[in-house]
C-alpha cells in the first residue's frame, strides 16, 4: 500500500480533504492522507456528544463566503441550512450585540440613534489615528476609547495572551462596526451551515475509491516510508516540519469545556463573549445553528491558553519574519522535493474555512502544473539557492540529524543487567 501512492498528504482537515478529492477525482491520482487525530476534518470536526446533541469539538466553525465557486464546490458535498449567527456581548451586566451596531451604542450611551446621530456619535468618539500601526490604535480610531476598553481590551487580551498594541491591525480590525441595525455576526453573502455536519461533508470528500485514509497516524511516522511519485502536500506547522531549527512559531491553543444542560435552549443566541468577566472568552450553544431538534442542549465554555494543540498563529510583527524565514525554506523544499504547505498552520496565517478551501483548490493547481510528470528530484532543476537560505537549510538539516539521532537512541534496545 505503501509503495503506490502518487500524493501524500498531511492533515485531513480542510485542505487536505479538498486536495485529495480534486487530486483523485480530475487526475486520477492514488492518494495517502495521514491524520494524527482519531477522526477527519480537522477543527471542523464536529460529532454527538454523550447528550445526544451535535457539537462543534473545536470551537465554532460559521460558514460564510462571497465565494461562489467555494459554495458551488462544496455543494457536491452537502446540502445546506441557513446560518443564524447572532452574538453578544456581556458588558456592564447586559448583553449588547456584538459587533458594534445602531443598538448597542444606544443600550451602551443611553441615548436614542439613527444612522446621521450614531454616525457623528462615533466621530466625536474616535481618536484621530490616521495609519493605524497595532490592534489598539485601530479600534480607538474606529470607536474610541470607551467602546475599546468595553467590549476589546480584556478580551483581546485573554485571547491572545498580548495587549492590543502588541498585535497586527488586521486581528481587531476585521470586526466590522455597523450604522443600521444588523445582528449578524458578519457581513458575507451567504451564510450557511452544512445540513448534516461539517464531518459528513469531509467525509463525503474522501470517499473515493483512489482515496485511502490512515488516522491515529502522524505524517513524522510514515514520511520516510512513503515516496510519493507526484507531490507531498503538508498542512501542520511550519515550523514543525523544519524541526523548529529556527526557534518556534507561537501559537494559540484552547481549552473546551462542555456542559449538558435540561432545557431546549439556554442562550438567547449562538454565542455570548465576555470581554470583562471569567477566564473563558465566550460560550457557545451551537445548536443555534446546526438546526437541531433535542429537548437539551450544551454550552461550551472556551478558555484561550498559551500551550497545548495549536490553533491560532498569533499575528505579530516579530512572528510573521520569523515565518517569512520558514517560508523561503518551504519555497526551496517545494523546487526540490514537491512538498507543498497550504492552511492556517502550513502558512501561519488567520484563514476563515471559506478562505483555506479556495486557498487549497489554488494550491491543488499548482501541484496539477508541476506534477504532471512523476517526481525525479534533480538538484540541477532548482536554481541557484540564495545564501541566507541555504544557511538555514543547512541549520535545518543539523537540527534533523540531531532529531533523528534522539531517535534511534530512543528506539534502540538497553543493555540488560547480568
Amino acid at each position: 500500500m505503501l509503495d503506490d501512492v502518487d500524493l501524500l498528504v498531511c492533515g485531513a482537515g480542510p485542505v487536505g480533504c479538498t486536495i485529495a478529492e480534486r487530486a483523485a477525482a480530475t487526475l486520477g491520482w492514488k492518494v495517502l492522507v495521514v491524520e494524527r487525530r482519531p477522526h477527519v476534518a480537522g477543527n471542523c470536526y464536529d460529532s454527538i456528544h454523550s447528550s445526544g446533541v451535535r457539537i462543534h469539538n473545536y470551537g465554532p466553525h460559521y460558514f460564510r463566503t462571497n465565494d461562489e465557486a467555494v459554495l458551488r464546490y462544496l455543494s457536491r458535498f452537502t446540502d445546506w441550512i441557513p446560518g443564524n449567527y447572532v452574538v453578544k456581548s456581556l458588558v456592564n451586566g447586559r448583553l449588547l450585540p456584538f459587533p458594534i451596531n445602531l443598538t448597542t451604542l444606544e443600550q451602551f450611551f443611553g441615548c436614542s440613534l439613527d444612522t446621521d446621530a450614531g454616525r457623528r456619535l462615533l466621530d466625536a468618539k474616535r481618536q484621530p489615528i490616521a495609519q493605524p500601526a497595532n490592534s489598539e490604535e485601530m479600534v480607538l480610531a474606529k470607536v474610541g476609547r470607551e467602546l475599546y476598553e468595553a467590549f476589546y481590551l480584556n478580551y483581546t487580551l485573554k485571547q491572545w495572551g498580548r495587549h492590543p498594541r502588541e498585535l497586527a491591525p488586521s486581528v481587531c480590525g476585521r470586526v466590522p462596526v455597523r450604522l443600521n441595525r444588523d445582528e449578524r455576526y458578519v457581513d458575507q453573502r451567504f451564510q450557511v451551515m452544512p445540513k448534516d455536519g461539517f464531518t459528513a461533508l469531509f467525509t463525503r470528500m474522501l470517499n473515493h475509491r483512489k482515496i485511502r485514509v490512515l488516522t491515529r497516524c502522524d505524517f513524522r511516522e510514515i514520511q520516510t516510508l512513503v515516496k510519493p511519485r507526484r507531490a507531498t502536500v503538508y498542512s501542520g506547522p511550519i515550523d514543525a516540519y523544519f524541526d523548529h531549527c529556527l526557534g518556534r512559531l507561537p501559537y494559540r491553543s484552547l481549552r473546551f469545556e462542555f456542559e449538558t444542560e435540561f432545557v431546549p435552549y439556554r442562550q438567547p443566541c449562538v454565542q455570548i463573549n465576555y470581554p470583562n468577566d471569567h477566564s473563558w472568552t465566550r460560550t457557545v450553544e451551537i445548536k443555534h445553528v446546526t438546526g437541531q431538534q433535542h429537548p437539551h442542549t450544551v454550552i461550551c465554555y472556551e478558555t484561550p491558553r498559551s500551550e497545548g494543540e495549536p490553533y491560532y498563529p498569533v499575528p505579530a510583527a516579530a512572528h510573521q519574519a520569523l515565518y517569512e524565514r520558514y517560508r523561503d525554506l518551504a519555497e526551496v523544499t517545494t523546487r526540490r522535493e514537491r512538498v507543498f504547505f497550504c492552511g492556517r498552520l502550513a502558512q501561519y496565517r488567520y484563514f476563515n474555512t471559506d478562505e483555506v478551501i479556495a486557498e487549497a483548490l489554488q494550491c491543488f493547481e499548482k501541484i496539477k502544473q508541476l506534477g504532471s510528470n512523476s517526481f525525479l528530484p534533480s538538484p540541477t532543476t532548482t536554481g541557484r539557492v540564495p545564501t541566507s537560505i541555504a544557511e538555514s537549510s543547512a541549520d535545518c538539516g543539523r537540527a534533523r540529524a540531531r532529531t533523528e539521532a534522539r531517535r534511534r537512541r530512543a528506539s534502540s534496545p538497553r543493555p540488560t543487567m547480568a
